[in-house]
């Protein structure tokens, strides 16, 4: 089996979170798909967001949950394999209610921007050059 990875997030309101990552391109797997969670499919066979209702995802920690919109939990971090790539997806994230706190990030060899979704989670898109 080939390693996968499964990012785990505290969402208020699943089916708005829903609707927002489907005006993204996202998929969901209504196998792993109920009214507490929902499996988001970003690489299918590697990369997947647990998207969890608050209550459910509290029962998987002993700590508080963080509040997104006011500290930083984590940086998810993206690959794309264009610049276009990169501005196509913040673009569809803020038309679909998200925000970008900043403005893209051009080094020549890469190119970053990202996005907040809806309970402020950062997803930052990045495109490396192929010769770096």
């Amino acid at each position: 089996m080939n390693k996968q990875i499964f990012v785990n997030l505290a969402v208020k309101d699943l089916d708005k979170s829903k609707a927002f990552f489907e005006a993204l391109g996202y998929t969901f797997n209504p196998q792993f798909t109920n009214e507490s969670g929902a499996c988001m499919v970003i690489a299918d066979g590697s990369i997947y967001a647990m998207l969890l209702t608050e209550p459910f995802f509290k029962t998987f920690v002993d700590k508080p949950l963080v509040q997104a919109k006011e500290a930083t939990e984590v940086l998810v971090c993206l690959s794309c394999e264009s610049r276009e790539e990169v501005d196509a997806l913040v673009a569809k994230a803020v038309a679909a209610g998200g925000r970008a706190p900043r403005p893209p990030q051009d080094h020549g060899f890469m190119y970053g921007h990202g996005f907040e979704d809806l309970d402020g989670h950062i997803w930052e898109l990045a495109w490396m050059a192929p010769q770096a």
